[in-house]
């Protein structure tokens, strides 16, 4: 793609100032995705009474409007991002209550709605839009100390996270949570709010083992092994880094993922593990960072509050994911059915993911000063009469 500095449309203005680096990364994540998805996803579809590559097939579908969205997305200014984002929100809670009330119970959940033949879970397009939301609440308490932004901040979180636990969904909680602690602690707050933030968060957790039995299932079954399909699935997805050591087993010659129901979606890390080997997971572990670091060097620099803090929050909403993924996997955290972005299956998390992306690289696109901003005047200035006629009035020495 080549364009002039002359050029003054508006793709040519994103492709001068959007970060390259941080978006040829992002692509090279969803290049994977699709490799990955021919390598996992027949197995399970057979195993479902489907055709082989009906998975492969909606992955790249969701990938390529996924990769629209992202790109469309990113066109936007800041201004633009929080209007959207204040949109998308809106619709994402109505979304939320919509499941509470007509969604389908599935596995003791209620997470998704049925529209016109497809599934679609609210929660994952309203994760993006409620972190610029209240990035933007949070940089107004401290610029407008007469606005109550920072108490409202405080409501949306609870909100969205009362939301969140009815369903319930309990792994979407504690990520939306951790994120929100660390744009309060960003935005300026005392670590005295942002510590009691985190001791009200994990009181918050206590309460979901206490209350709610499939958590506590998971986590007695993660400290204390016992017969389940979560722990089957954790030991065998255990067992694929054993088996494919160093280097793998080679593309398409692993046998776990066809013991595992969910190795297209949760698990697709541990296929990855067997087929490809450890050298390749810890690549991809390093793209990942390097994604999250790359936008936190650009809230470094960004004087704006508002933009900052809600750049941090939407790169450590797409690291702290992909990180629980991958400590499931590994067997550092119990399962949470919480997918790896761009490489799991699913519809709303693929188009979620690319929003979140999108809504980061329009972000962190380069905005020149507003002095570079100004145009020069149409005349150069003129000494005015008053100071013609002072000069011609002062003393000759």
């Amino acid at each position: 793609m080549k364009f002039s500095r002359a050029d003054r449309s508006r793709l040519a203005e994103w492709w001068f100032t959007v970060d390259h680096v941080l978006l040829y990364a992002i692509l090279i994540v969803v290049a994977t995705g699709l490799v990955l998805s021919i390598a996992a996803s027949p197995a399970v579809a057979l195993k479902k009474g489907l055709p082989a590559y009906y998975f492969v097939e909606r992955h790249v579908l969701f990938s390529a409007l996924g990769v629209a969205i992202m790109l469309a997305v990113s066109l936007l200014a800041p201004p633009s991002v929080r209007r959207l984002s204040l949109v998308v929100l809106a619709a994402s809670m109505l979304g939320l209550i919509a499941v509470y009330v007509f969604g389908e119970e599935i596995n003791g959940a209620r997470r998704w709605l049925s529209i016109e033949g497809h599934s679609v879970q609210p929660s994952e397009f309203a994760k993006p839009a409620f972190v610029v939301v209240s990035a933007w609440l949070l940089a107004e308490a401290r610029r407008r100390p007469d606005m109550p932004a920072r108490p409202l901040a405080f409501i949306l979180f609870a909100a969205f996270a009362s939301l969140l636990v009815v369903q319930p969904d309990v792994g979407q909680t504690m990520l939306v949570t951790a994120v929100w602690i660390a744009m309060f602690f960003v935005s300026g707050a005392a670590i005295k709010g942002a510590a009691l933030a985190a001791v009200l968060g994990a009181g918050g957790l206590y309460g979901a083992y206490l209350y709610f039995p499939h958590v506590a299932s998971r986590f007695d079954r993660f400290f204390g092994p016992q017969t389940g399909s979560d722990y089957s699935q954790g030991e065998r997805a255990i067992r694929s880094f054993v088996e494919g050591g160093f280097l793998g087993r080679g593309p398409g010659e692993g046998t776990i993922k066809t013991s595992l129901p969910d190795a297209h979606t949760d698990y697709i890390f541990a296929v990855v593990a067997e087929e490809y080997g450890a050298v390749a997971c810890l690549a991809l572990l390093l793209l990942f960072a390097f994604i999250v670091f790359r936008a936190l060097r650009h809230a470094e620099s960004e004087p704006d509050p508002a933009t900052r803090i809600g750049t941090v929050g939407l790169a450590l909403m797409f690291g702290f994911q992909a990180l629980i993924n991958m400590g499931v996997n590994v067997g550092l955290l119990p399962a949470k059915g919480m997918t790896l972005p761009f490489l799991s299956a699913g519809g709303s998390s693929m188009l979620a993911i690319s929003l979140t992306l999108g809504m980061l690289l329009a972000l962190t696109r380069h905005r020149p000063d507003a002095d570079r901003l100004k145009k020069p005047a149409l005349m150069p200035s003129l000494p005015s009469l008053n100071s013609r006629s002072t000069a011609t009035n002062e003393p000759r020495t």
